[in-house]
């Protein structure tokens, strides 16, 4: 729902995209993905920044332009931003980055797919080359949680290519946010004879999906990212024994080179290069995120890279709200 009625509305135009990065992938999804775009009222793009918005886990881009009771989607958001002056004209595609296993950590896994690669490879120039927008020094990315850890981890690995990078609660500090779910994940499997093949299978059947298995699910497919096995079904491969939950030390050492908390210990100098770095979380966030965080801010602060990060009396859920604060610093510093 519009806040401000009277701010001139944007344009949303959708874009297809053709991935040859997603042919053929392991989880056998599609390789044709739409990419909407917003670009400001009385603008073609030409010459404007350009944001990327990763979405959380169980979502597609698109899913942010949909109709919002009792809030704005981010289009209605940005409309009210760019009239009220709080944020310059900037363009923000909305690429549909949802996989089989339920969502995406914006990573090259040799299950869920090389999307590191296609962002940057695929969607980032589809969108620039339409529309005139972007270019070196003027992109950036932004999401929450999942969309959150795929910024920073961009951020971290890629800041070469983005400029700036907002990250609201996002995944880091895995011994805190995907440990404690294991022993939830084995006791599901357990119930399906022990395989993860008929765990899938049997949700992908519906014709419901409960907010328990969508936590099993995720836990699933935060294993096909970060320790992927191609040999197995969808390149799931556990970080810990179906028998005791004993973490797997080799198994575990493999996600932990995907933590953004271990990654700034050598890469976080990285980040001085960026333009602006946000990074926030809710100080009740349910999924422990929020000590992670700490961390991250500690060690940056350490390596003397510029960043604002902010705790807020919130939990990890409906916190969209924050995009207010995130966006314009983002749009300001690419203008």
């Amino acid at each position: 729902m519009r806040s401000d009625r009277d701010a001139p509305r944007g344009m949303i135009h959708t874009l297809e995209l053709d991935s040859a990065l997603l042919r053929g992938n392991l989880l056998g999804d599609p390789q044709r993905r739409d990419v909407p775009v917003y670009l400001p009222h009385g603008h073609s793009g030409e010459g404007l920044p350009l944001l990327v918005d990763l979405v959380g886990f169980t979502a597609g881009g698109p899913a942010h332009l949909n109709w919002k009771n009792f809030g704005e989607n981010v289009p209605e958001r940005l409309d009210r931003l760019i009239a009220a002056g709080s944020m310059p004209p900037t363009a923000v595609a909305f690429p549909d980055c949802f996989t089989r296993l339920g969502g995406n950590q914006y990573v090259n896994s040799a299950a869920l797919g090389p999307w590191e690669d296609v962002l940057i490879r695929e969607v980032v120039p589809l969108v620039e080359n339409r529309f005139g927008c972007g270019g070196a020094g003027r992109r950036g990315v932004f999401g929450k949680s999942s969309g959150g850890y795929g910024s920073i981890l961009h951020a971290l690995k890629h800041a070469d290519f983005w400029a700036a990078a907002a990250c609201h609660s996002g995944d880091m500090a895995f011994e805190l946010c995907y440990l404690p779910e294991m022993p939830a994940t084995l006791r599901a499997i357990d119930k399906k004879d022990g395989s993860i093949e008929k765990f899938i299978t049997d949700f992908e059947a519906g014709p419901k999906w409960s907010g328990g298995d969508l936590h099993i699910l995720m836990s699933l497919a935060m294993c096909a990212s970060y320790d992927p096995d191609p040999a197995a079904f969808c390149g799931v491969r556990l970080p810990v024994d179906s028998q005791t939950c004993e973490v797997i030390p080799e198994r575990w050492a493999n996600w932990l080179k995907w933590d953004p908390v271990v990654l700034a210990e050598s890469a976080g100098a990285e980040l001085k290069k960026l333009k602006a770095l946000w990074i926030d979380c809710g100080s009740r966030d349910q999924y422990n995120l929020v000590y992670g965080a700490r961390r991250l801010h500690r060690t940056l602060n350490a390596q003397g890279v510029d960043h604002v990060y902010e705790e807020f009396p919130d939990d990890h859920s409906s916190v969209d709200y924050r995009m207010d604060r995130s966006l314009p610093f983002l749009a300001k510093a690419l203008t």
